[in-house]
């Protein structure tokens, strides 16, 4: 009889350990800025190989999209934290009101190019004067430092629409473009290009961001640093072998396929993307307070955020990346 007690009062312990455990896990979400894909790969990894679960977390990543605004979902408490394309774009919208700060940035160098066709443009200064196909936003960031770098003209440019087939048609077209996607799609359509990456000649702009509300930093700052240390453990993992990660990817995004996210790790990795700059001594995710300062001399100088409006230390929590040192 004993012994049955003995047995009965370790089931009850065993299963109020369990309860336990499945209220441990806190629910997080994080929204990606588009459908996904590789460039949103040590999220996905971090979910599928139970990194966030390891630190407590049940993630949820939801897509973002051309049509989604991510940072009104997350003023109206639909998603916890948010990828910011840049971190110039996190200051602006600081700027503008909206009590956003970034934790951390994974990408090291901003996979934003420019595209232009094999044996028409060898260089940025051959683009000057050929038609320019850039998106809206970029005339609110990028566009500006390549105006007074290169020399460019706005009347030079007309709508990005996330087409290439304008391009493609056209041998004097040079258009946008992320390093990891659209060079891919012109490659696959047959025609042979040359993409040149901003963050090579001086273009210092943070990329996928992990960027929260200050109210859910200061309420849930458990939540979030386990949130931010699992993220950097998935891309260290993703960047090593990607395969969990691809297949919740595709889960997510079925028109995803193997060629196009082998093609995106790859340049990752090729050209240092998360593991670049100062990651090799600092971390995955690391943020340099000389360059964030330097971006925010841009942003005034170039009349996108006002003085006083913002500062880099509202803007910035180095708090979540200083110490983790998840090195490549």
């Amino acid at each position: 009889m004993q012994s049955t007690l003995i047995r009965t009062l370790v089931a009850a312990a065993a299963g109020l350990a369990l309860c336990a455990g499945a209220q441990a896990q806190e629910k997080f979400t994080y929204m990606t800025n588009w459908y996904a894909q590789a460039e949103h790969g040590g999220f996905y990894q971090a979910v599928a190989n139970g990194t966030y679960k390891k630190y407590g977390l049940d993630v949820t990543i939801k897509m973002g999209g051309p049509q989604v605004n991510i940072m009104q979902l997350m003023a109206a408490g639909q998603t916890d934290c948010i990828m910011g394309s840049s971190d110039l774009q996190m200051m602006i919208a600081r700027s503008g009101g909206l009590p956003v700060v970034t934790l951390a940035a994974i990408f090291q160098k901003d996979p934003q190019v420019l595209i232009g066709h094999e044996g028409v443009v060898n260089s940025f200064e051959d683009m000057k004067g050929k038609t320019i196909l850039i998106a809206p936003s970029a005339q609110r960031g990028y566009w500006l430092w390549l105006k007074q770098k290169y020399g460019f003209t706005d009347s030079q440019t007309r709508p990005y629409t996330f087409n290439i087939q304008p391009f493609v048609a056209d041998k004097d077209t040079v258009q946008q473009g992320y390093l990891t996607s659209e060079p891919f799609a012109i490659q696959k359509a047959g025609v042979k290009a040359r993409a040149f990456l901003f963050a090579d000649q001086g273009w210092t702009s943070y990329a996928t961001t992990i960027s929260c509300m200050d109210e859910t930093v200061k309420a849930r700052n458990k939540a979030v640093a386990a949130f931010v240390k699992g993220t950097m453990e998935g891309w260290k993992s993703y960047l090593a072998d990607p395969a969990p990660g691809n297949a919740l990817i595709k889960k997510d995004n079925p028109n995803m396929t193997d060629e196009q996210l082998a093609y995106s790790v790859a340049k990752l990795k090729e050209m240092g993307i998360v593991t670049g700059m100062d990651a090799p001594k600092l971390g995955i995710g690391m943020m340099n307070e000389q360059r964030i300062a330097s971006n925010y001399k841009f942003l005034v100088e170039n009349k996108l955020v006002e003085t006083g409006k913002v500062t880099p230390a509202e803007a910035y929590n180095f708090s979540f990346v200083k110490d983790l040192k998840v090195m490549p």
